[in-house]
């Protein structure tokens, strides 16, 4: 399973219940919670893209270095 599948299973939990909900305001949050979860989903995908390296900088000039 991808990143994003888990948030996107997730989505549609909520979709899902939204559209089983009576009450205007709960049916719309339970929306909105869906939206996030894809737009989560969709960033754990462009995540999977990236290679992140993490180097120290140098010590600054006068600067003590610790080990």
């Amino acid at each position: 399973m991808s990143g994003g599948d888990e948030y996107r299973i997730k989505a549609a939990k909520f979709h899902a219940r939204a559209q089983t909900e009576n009450d205007p305001n709960t049916r719309s949050e339970l929306e909105n919670l869906a939206r996030a979860y894809l737009l989560l989903a969709q960033q754990a995908e462009r995540n999977t893209h990236i290679d992140i390296v993490y180097e120290t900088p140098p010590p600054k000039a006068g600067e003590v270095k610790r080990s």
